[in-house]
């Protein structure tokens, strides 16, 4: 990655303390590092896992462009003061459906308050962070949590295709075209050298529209909603109800933001490596302290919790462009968007179909970037079990029979209903208990590769 920066690197760019950046070229820049978040995705799925309605869907990606652009100034202005752009987790949605589903959006909101000041405090004004993530944040855990959490997620996107509106023929047919098309534009975005290159920052928007159109031919299109929409609206504080406190879904979404803290990490270093920036202590005990910030905040609004996206290292170091006021203008424009409800309920006018088909195949690359951040490892005995344990909880967890769910205890069915929980925690400890063996090579690199 290092390397990448440097050969992409713009003649005449220099550090951000020198380096001349317009407020026209920032307003560019920060769009195009909104395009390549596709944040948009992970309210969707998590409002479809809810069973929420249309306008609620609106709502909820509204809410959650806000707390991403709010959580993205604090973090790059304020905090790391790194260009690190936030955005929503796809590692709590089974957990957040679960308590949802469960118990109710109020204690569903109420969970995310409590883990969100705790991850605060461990970057300030403990500064425990940094040691934390010396001691037991390695890139076997980092890459193991990665993979579960593209293996935890692929089946609910799989199911969603099947028992989307429409027929069984019709939505395998929407769902392959919408795969096709992004699996094509990533291909072409990532051989191309010419302009089509910028095809891959695109190819998440490209494969929603043209599925969308194709799901327009089956009547799958609705765009009902959008028409009571307002074109602004000042965001309101818990939108979704008043926050109620359960100390079982408490408990589960502190380990779920611990789990996010692992996400974020591996971001944090690649930024790093990419703008040349050291990523000290004081940065991540910052980092920490901003993520868990940006995500309190995010909880008035009834968004997700939110992780640095790793996507906006690709595009610093393609632009060559290290300063952070791009990234901050980003977050200044996320919330202005969250305020504009005609633009979010076009959004959650996409159909499922094709909304799960993009999923699926996100859910590929996430696990996959997990196996790179392991691929430098020996493979001995321990390693293995190390990487694969965890990958066998998940699925156990995942493909649980609803009978023998419903009949757990409630904290329980919390956690087992996240596989990526419960494989992530079994890593974590694994990692720990069991010996390296003497003369056994350990690999000290960092973890430089983040879910998004």
């Amino acid at each position: 990655m290092e390397n990448m920066a440097k050969d992409l690197e713009i003649k005449g760019n220099i550090k951000e303390g020198k380096e001349e950046i317009t407020v026209g070229k920032s307003i560019f820049l920060g769009i195009q590092q909104i395009l390549a978040m596709d944040l948009f995705i992970p309210p969707i799925i998590l409002a479809g896992l809810l069973s929420f309605s249309v306008s609620d869907s609106a709502l909820l990606i509204q809410m959650t462009f806000i707390a991403c652009g709010i959580a993205t100034i604090i973090q790059a202005g304020f905090a790391m003061k790194l260009p690190v752009m936030q955005g929503p987790s796809f590692v709590p949605l089974s957990a957040l459906a679960a308590i949802g589903t469960t118990s109710g959006i109020g204690t569903m909101i109420g969970s995310l308050i409590p883990g969100a000041l705790i991850i605060a405090l461990l970057g300030y004004p403990l500064k425990l962070y940094s040691k934390v993530v010396r001691k037991v944040i390695p890139p076997i855990v980092a890459g193991t949590v990665i993979v579960v959490v593209g293996i935890s997620l692929m089946p609910s996107a799989i199911n969603s295709i099947y028992t989307a509106e429409g027929s069984f023929g019709e939505n395998i047919l929407v769902a392959t075209v919408t795969a096709a098309v992004l699996i094509f534009c990533m291909y072409v975005g990532e051989k191309a050298k010419s302009k089509w290159k910028y095809i891959k920052v695109v190819s998440v928007i490209l494969a929603l529209g043209l599925g969308s159109l194709v799901a327009s031919f089956f009547g799958l299109v609705s765009f009902a909603s959008l028409e009571n929409a307002s074109w602004f609206q000042m965001p309101s504080l818990f939108a979704f109800g008043a926050p109620q406190f359960n100390v079982h879904a408490i408990l589960v979404m502190i380990v779920v933001y611990l789990i996010v803290t692992i996400e974020t990490t591996g971001t944090w270093f690649t930024v790093s490596n990419v703008t040349g920036e050291e990523l000290n202590d004081k940065r991540l005990n910052g980092g920490a302290f901003g993520e868990g910030l940006g995500c309190f905040v995010g909880s008035f609004f009834g968004g997700t919790p939110v992780t640095g996206y790793s996507s906006n290292a690709g595009i610093i170091a393609i632009t060559g462009v290290k300063s952070r006021k791009p990234i901050i203008m980003g977050g200044i424009m996320l919330v202005i968007l969250g305020m504009m409800p005609k633009l979010t309920s076009l959004i959650a006018c996409i159909p499922s179909v094709v909304i799960n088909s993009v999923f699926a195949i996100l859910c590929v690359i996430i696990m996959m970037n997990g196996f790179k951040v392991v691929k430098g490892l020996e493979f001995t005995e321990r390693n293995m079990i190390v990487i694969g344990v965890p990958i066998m909880l998940a699925l156990f967890a995942v493909l649980m029979p609803a009978n023998v769910l419903n009949g757990l205890p409630e904290i329980v069915t919390y956690f087992v209903s996240s596989g990526t929980a419960i494989g992530a925690i079994a890593a974590l400890i694994l990692n720990l208990v069991l010996p390296q063996k003497q003369g056994e090579r350990v690999n000290t690199n960092k973890p430089t590769v983040n879910v998004n």
